[in-house]
């Protein structure tokens, strides 16, 4: 897929195991292939980004700074991300941000400079989904346990795992291999 600027993922179950309403640092463990789907994304210079609804904050289960230092430990782990975007609302709030709203994605994007349609959104539940397409943005589902099934038989783009989701981004050569 050519014209892709940046892509945005959600954290918890995408990025790193879900741990409902995480904060230590010390329980975040990345999905596999977490790291190498990063690398391939930086090494094509491709911009990577976490939009993240972290509604534990607003149901008072977590500080602002326990999500800060989980986040902080994803970053020791995957790298540096471009842009965070965190919705920490409760679901009850009726913000613009939380997914499925389109804000996370908005921002994210307007914090790079880039337009929605240049980016992609990979997230593992159908408001990941849905918030890039209220965005103008793409969307790839990588579905875990959680994921519903119509969420799979809906979705435009499907794929098993985040590799997989992140080489369908880059250029690739003539014998099919990822171009340096």
């Amino acid at each position: 897929m050519t014209g892709v600027q940046a892509v945005f993922f959600d954290r918890d179950g995408t990025l790193v195991e879900d741990v409902p309403y995480n904060g230590d640092p010390d329980l975040v463990r990345p999905v596999a292939g977490a790291g190498e789907a990063l690398g391939l994304l930086r090494t094509h210079g491709i911009r990577t980004g976490v939009v993240t609804n972290q509604s534990g904050i607003g149901r008072g289960l977590l500080t602002h700074d326990e999500v800060r230092r989980v986040d902080e430990r994803v970053e020791e782990l995957l790298g540096p991300f471009d842009v965070w975007a965190v919705c920490p609302h409760a679901p009850e709030d009726g913000c613009d941000c939380r997914k499925p709203a389109p804000g996370l994605v908005l921002c994210a994007a307007r914090t790079l400079g880039v337009a929605p349609a240049e980016c992609v959104v990979v997230g593992d539940i159908g408001s990941d989904l849905e918030a890039a397409r209220r965005a103008g943005a793409r969307g790839i589902l990588v579905p875990t346990p959680v994921t519903r099934r119509e969420e799979t038989e809906t979705a435009e783009w499907v794929a098993t795992d985040l590799w997989e989701a992140v080489r369908s981004l880059v250029p690739q050569d003539a014998v099919g291999g990822w171009v340096p």
